[in-house]
């Protein structure tokens, strides 16, 4: 049923990309991966991470933008920001360098039409670190010090991390740090598998205005039951 594409031990333990077709679903083959053993994304469940880069787009009105990914993984959401003509550039920072190499390597359904886009860059990066150094000191030069958009899809939630060190990316002053990377009356969004946080929302509010948690309803065809996860929405401050 399953076929490892990839198999890597990282920093943040055992990393698996595979493929399976789906029981029932003849004409579907599904993309997974695996971090320590946890189920972290699947190629099929993908509504969410569209919605975030939709709605952050369209939260800029059509103007040409400089937009930034937090988190590369299967590619869906940097995809999205693609199909906006008005994405003048698109910069993906993501901290395992061999989800990046799927992408070039051609592992992934989505890889050759990012790598292909000239207006993509997939940089090996931690996100959570460049919030406090400048986007602009990362491994790849050019990299913008200041985007339209910055959109994050990392942790599983504000609550939920990856690893203890990003705790202090959502309190306000990493929220304040976030913010002086985003261009005047830019976007922030941010994906997450749990319902509405009052207190995250607390600490967007302390540097960004107009925040608000849009709830995103699809079926989840992994469980075979209907699923939601939350956006989080916020505009930046002028002054």
């Amino acid at each position: 049923m399953f076929e490892e594409l990839d198999y890597c031990k990282t920093s943040l333990g055992e990393l698996i990309l595979r493929r399976r077709s789906v029981p029932g679903m003849d004409d579907v083959c599904l993309y997974e991966v695996t971090l320590d053993g946890e189920f972290l994304m699947s190629s099929l469940v993908n509504d969410s991470e569209i919605a975030l880069a939709d709605l952050a787009m369209a939260e800029l009105g059509g103007r040409q933008c400089d937009v930034l990914v937090g988190g590369l993984g299967l590619g869906h959401t940097a995809q999205a920001v693609l199909r906006f003509d008005n994405a003048r550039s698109l910069v993906v920072a993501e901290f395992l360098p061999e989800v990046i190499r799927w992408h070039k390597r051609g592992l992934t359904p989505l890889g050759a039409e990012l790598t292909g886009d000239e207006r993509c860059r997939l940089v090996r990066a931690d996100f959570f670190a460049l919030v406090d150094t400048g986007f602009d000191s990362g491994a790849d030069e050019g990299v913008p010090s200041l985007y339209d958009a910055i959109i994050v899809d990392i942790d599983h939630s504000p609550l939920s991390l990856l690893d203890t060190g990003h705790a202090a990316f959502y309190d306000p002053p990493g929220i304040a740090r976030l913010a002086q990377h985003i261009a005047p009356d830019g976007v922030f969004a941010l994906w997450s598998a749990d319902p509405p946080n009052d207190a995250f929302m607390d600490s967007l509010r302390t540097s960004f205005h107009d925040v608000r948690a849009e709830v995103i309803e699809f079926f989840n065809p992994i469980v075979d039951s209907p699923d939601t996860n939350t956006i989080y929405l916020a505009r930046r401050k002028n002054s």
